[in-house]
């Protein structure tokens, strides 16, 4: 039996992939449940439509996302920060302090969340390397230059 899943299944598929199930599976379980749907001419139509107009999306989040990747390229920040004698820095410097200085150095507004380090925050002063998630499979490295004002 072919059907549609209307969202993810852990261990069967994705969301709009077309997959043949047993039966049993699909009439009891998938498609009582709302996970997806008989998979018929029609259901195939709307479906080849769905997944054209991911493919624009996708291409448009696509090249947005490369020339935001090409600005931050090769990019190194130096943030001042109140620090001790000994090197410790009073507080951290965190995602939300990096994100607000890559829009004072680019002018472009990062989500925080979309910012990976290697620990949670940064303690002490250093050069280190910030990851940005931009989207899937797109990530740029940052150089982070703390150092004490």
């Amino acid at each position: 039996m072919e059907v549609i899943l209307k969202q993810d299944v852990n261990g069967v598929g994705y969301k709009y992939d077309l997959i043949t199930v047993k039966n049993g599976f699909g009439r009891n379980y998938l498609i009582p449940k709302g996970l997806a749907v008989l998979a018929d001419k029609s259901e195939k139509k709307a479906l080849a439509e769905i997944k054209k107009q991911q493919a624009f999306k996708e291409e448009k989040i696509l090249k947005e996302v490369g020339s935001v990747a090409e600005l931050l390229k090769g990019l190194e920040l130096t943030i001042g920060t109140k620090a001790a004698a000994t090197g410790k820095i009073f507080g951290s410097v965190n995602s939300i302090i990096i994100a607000n200085a890559i829009k004072e150095a680019k002018n472009i507004e990062i989500d925080r969340k979309k910012i990976m380090l290697d620990d949670d925050h940064i303690k002490e002063i250093g050069e280190y390397t910030a990851v940005v998630k931009l989207h899937k499979g797109i990530q740029v490295q940052i150089i982070l230059n703390i150092v004490a004002e």
